[in-house]
């Protein structure tokens, strides 16, 4: 069996994702990534992928670049016959051995034909050469987090040998003492702390005000300050980033360290955080006060399944029903009866079936109490009963949510946010604490929001709900992709919002999504009363979808959203999103382009007009000088790469 060791053609990526294995091709057996690596990375993007194979026949060397890789042997399978050397170039004798082979090298002068077709053996590793770099980059990027033990790809005739780093044992691995630090979420100090940490291999607990919001009273306490970051050894305040940055100048941080090397960790020190509580703030109840005439309607209102406008509307009643039974059980006249009634529904612990009208004292209007509504195993943030605490503003809600997102992405996803691992995400505290937060949004008035300040709100659940949907359902399929988009929902503000309805409904402003005749909104659907007044293209460059075409998952201010929305769109495009062919006069674009073309303009031209406004000063250069010249200009499609962005 031949046998191919394989270099891994990208540079490692950061701390968070621990170490990329590299290759030897000396190894007889693949080594899987240690207990604290993850999956290996073989494809950034489709449009810059390289494979395997390709890589070790490149007559370009890598020996130039810093991190070089060792020249690999490619063996001839045992079934094909062994080429013959050219006559004269053995002194010894005219056949070699299998070992030997590599060693010759051919004589340029040499016009004597061999009795081996090489042209047939060169057109036989081309054409194998991309089913196995095919089986290769899928199977290394398949490979998941283990602790130990060698795994072997297996290929016909090929055995792939892929081994991961020896890492020295850091410095600090005998350190008795605990380093922390408070931090919050977005500080940019914070994130400067954190990442000299990872890099000297630092072990470290971070508290994060943002997500612990019981431990700012410490913080302030502690330090005299609410100001982050705030670096703690053991007990003894150390400072923030300019104290780090100067013992790191001046080489004495590691003597400190050293000097609490042997110090046990005191009760005095900042206690690591506790994972899976609330804080007792968190915990108080803060009932809606709706809730007691609630409680005496649902178990005596006379629920049922109903036959209307030819469907079969089940677990309700009518609007005369619940006045009847306020009157009865809450002893009010009928007029304040049905105010209570509009009340309810107000407030979203009812609704209409076919979510149309007010409330009405009316035979013929038919409700249901929000925990009936038939699509309640779809919600996601729906835990088998209605929230009844007093609902929160949105905007609150909104802040909340980014700041553990935003927590998250800065523990569990690379620098760049093109990679994030969901395995670590579901088990963190952060997750537990968003699904916790989301059952705040079942009943919150989403009209008392700006426009803007609803642009920023959905933009960031768009985000926010995709993460929740890969940690909880799994990466969409091929066959079953739509229903990632469409089947996984939250309910908000009384009203049912999927992926889609998001996207198309709202920041899309009502249009219908690709391949499709059908708007997500009817034209009475009181959701339309929160979608923009125009529709904002940036929007296709805030919103990832969670694979590895999208663009990086991000989250967005009130205040900042337009410009971070133009900031998203330059880095999309300077990340790969456009590519110009000079010669061929033919621009490259992501397929968001080809999807969502009517967003971007009535043809071509304006798309590119548009796109130009976008890049930067190379690519914005080439595009100018084609539009401008007169010539014809070609507009091509990328391949979408709908794998995880893991």
């Amino acid at each position: 069996m031949g046998e191919v060791a394989v270099p891994h053609p990208h540079p490692p990526l950061p701390d968070q994702f621990n170490s990329i294995p590299t290759v030897d091709s000396t190894i007889p057996s693949l080594s899987l990534p240690e207990e604290n690596t993850t999956e290996t990375e073989t494809m950034k993007h489709p449009k810059d992928s390289i494979s395997a194979v390709d890589s070790i026949d490149s007559p370009k060397s890598d020996v130039s670049s810093e991190k070089s890789y060792k020249t690999e042997t490619v063996i001839l399978p045992e079934h094909l016959p062994k080429p013959e050397a050219p006559p004269g170039l053995l002194s010894k004798s005219n056949s070699i051995s299998h070992e030997e082979y590599h060693t010759i090298k051919r004589s340029t002068s040499a016009n004597v034909a061999s009795s081996v077709d090489m042209a047939s053996i060169g057109r036989f590793f081309r054409d194998q050469s991309d089913v196995v770099s095919a089986a290769i980059a899928r199977r290394i990027s398949s490979l998941k987090e283990t602790s130990n033990g060698p795994t072997e790809i297996h290929l016909p005739d090929v055995k792939v040998i892929v081994k991961a780093p020896g890492k020295n044992p850091s410095a600090f691995s005998s350190l008795k003492g605990r380093v922390s630090f408070f931090s919050r979420s977005g500080c940019r100090d914070c994130t400067a702390v954190r990442s000299f940490f990872r890099e000297i291999e630092l072990p470290y607990v971070e508290i994060n005000v943002d997500v612990f919001p019981e431990r700012e009273q410490e913080l302030v306490d502690r330090t005299g300050t609410n100001q982050v970051p705030q670096i703690f050894l053991n007990e003894k305040h150390l400072g923030g980033l300019v104290v780090l940055n100067s013992l790191r100048n001046s080489g004495e941080f590691e003597n400190v360290l050293k000097s609490m090397a042997g110090t046990k960790v005191s009760d005095d020190a900042p206690m690591v955080p506790v994972y899976g509580f609330d804080h007792e703030e968190a915990e108080k109840e803060n009932l809606d006060e709706m809730v007691a005439i609630v409680a005496v309607l649902r178990p005596r209102m006379p629920i049922q399944d109903r036959f209307v406008r030819m469907k079969l509307v089940r677990n309700c009643f009518s609007g005369a029903d619940m006045v009847d039974a306020i009157v009865q059980h809450v002893n009010l006249g009928r007029e304040k009866a049905a105010e209570i009634g509009k009340e309810l529904l107000r407030r979203h612990f009812i609704h209409h079936v076919f979510r149309e009208i007010d409330f009405e004292d009316d035979a013929q209007q038919l409700y249901r109490f929000l925990e009936h509504d038939p699509g309640v195993l779809k919600y996601f943030n729906f835990r088998m009963s209605t929230n009844d605490n007093k609902p929160k503003s949105p905007a609150v809600i909104g802040q909340l949510l980014t700041k553990l997102m935003v927590a998250m992405l800065e523990s569990y996803a690379s620098d760049d946010r093109h990679h994030v691992d969901y395995a670590r995400i579901a088990v963190s505290e952060e997750f537990r604490r968003y699904g916790n937060l989301v059952r705040d949004l079942q009943r919150v008035d989403m009209a008392i929001l700006s426009e803007t300040e609803r642009l920023c709100f959905f933009l960031n659940l768009y985000n926010a709900m995709v993460v929740h949907a890969v940690v909880t359902i799994g990466q969409p399929g091929l066959i079953d992709r739509r229903a990632f988009f469409t089947d996984f929902q939250y309910i908000i503000g009384g009203y049912p919002y999927s992926l889609s309805t998001i996207k198309n409904g709202i920041l899309r402003s009502n249009r219908r999504q690709p391949y499709s005749f059908v708007k997500p909104f009817s034209s009475t659907d009181i959701r339309l009363e929160l979608m923009p007044k125009k529709m904002n293209p940036l929007i296709h460059f805030g919103l990832c979808n969670g694979n590895r075409s999208s663009p990086a998952v991000r989250f967005f201010t009130p205040d900042g959203v337009e410009v971070e929305l133009r900031q998203a769109a330059r880095d999309f495009f300077k990340d790969g999103g456009i590519n110009i062919d000079f010669t061929k006069r033919t621009v490259y674009l992501s397929r968001i382009f080809k999807w969502y073309s009517a967003d971007f303009g009535q043809d071509k031209l304006e798309v590119l007009n548009w796109v130009l406004n976008y890049l930067d000063s190379t690519k914005a250069g080439l595009l100018s000088h084609l539009l401008n010249d007169g010539g014809a200009i070609s507009i091509s499609y990328q391949s979408f790469d709908w794998s995880l962005n893991c």
